[in-house]
């Protein structure tokens, strides 16, 4: 009897044994799991993305405007084709100039376009040409030399701002009027200034900027063209010949043209 009480001891510790190794193997499986779930990289979140922007390209900035256009706001402008100014990507940037002086009357147009591509870390292209275009407007109204600023909203392209101002140079009154328009991605800087020189009178700037604000329109509709430029097209299907788009009328007209010159040939023979 004594000694059963041993051998019933060692029995029971060693059924206990198994239990103890199930949970210890059971909680370093859940340990290592969790180390696993820990050290496992995260899934990269989504890139920011923008709405692309409408316009890619600019049209040719001298094209822009028509020529009757130019010759009522510059008259004997030096070239009514303009002078472009130097840019490293006429696509994105571009500025043309036209100046002239009929008798003693001055006038002076300068056309810079401007183009925002949609960038995921600075914006629609929109947005970062209206912030370009309320910087254009507060430069002209705030210029070296000009006083008296006007500055009002204008019904052109998708948001548009004049800035009207005066400067006298070498002794002679200047009108300057400046149109920012923003058409999508695109923003549209008109500058026209005006002056009358000996006997001629300073001009009217109400006049001047109803000029500048339409020149901007039409502008608006060049940038709408792409670089089909003002007045540009596509060519119409029946340029650069007669013939017809259908081919068995074509056969047919040739056919009936050479039975005729034959019918004649074979009267004149007899």
């Amino acid at each position: 009897m004594h000694r059963s009480a041993p051998r019933l001891a060692r029995i029971l510790a060693c059924a206990t044994v198994p239990v103890m190794l199930v949970a210890g193997c059971s909680s370093g499986s859940e340990d290592k799991k969790d180390a696993e779930g820990s050290s496992r990289p995260s899934s990269p979140s989504a890139s920011p993305s923008v709405a692309a922007a409408k316009f890619s390209k600019l049209p040719d900035v001298c094209s822009a405007l028509s020529g009757k256009t130019i010759e009522k706001l510059v008259p004997k402008a030096k070239t009514k084709k303009g002078k472009a100014l130097p840019s490293s990507d006429t696509n994105t940037s571009a500025t043309c100039l036209w100046s002239g002086l009929d008798g003693f009357k001055y006038r002076s147009l300068s056309l810079s376009l401007k183009l925002f591509p949609s960038d995921a870390g600075l914006g629609t292209g929109d947005k970062r040409a209206q912030e370009y275009a309320t910087q254009q407007a507060s430069k002209a109204s705030s210029a070296d030399g000009v006083k008296n600023p006007k500055t009002e909203q204008a019904a052109v392209g998708d948001a548009a701002t004049t800035v009207r101002t005066e400067e006298k140079k070498d002794g002679d009154d200047f009108r300057n009027q400046t149109v920012v328009a923003r058409t999508a991605n695109v923003v549209i800087t008109i500058e026209y200034d005006g002056a009358g020189y000996e006997t001629e009178k300073t001009p009217d700037a109400t006049k001047l900027m109803e000029d500048a604000k339409s020149a901007a329109k039409e502008v608006v509709d060049s940038v709408a063209k792409g670089t089909k430029g003002a007045g540009g097209g596509q060519e119409s299907p029946a340029s650069g010949g007669s013939k017809s788009a259908d081919p068995s009328k074509d056969s047919k007209d040739s056919k009936d043209s050479k039975d005729s010159k034959d019918s004649k040939d074979s009267k004149g023979g007899a």
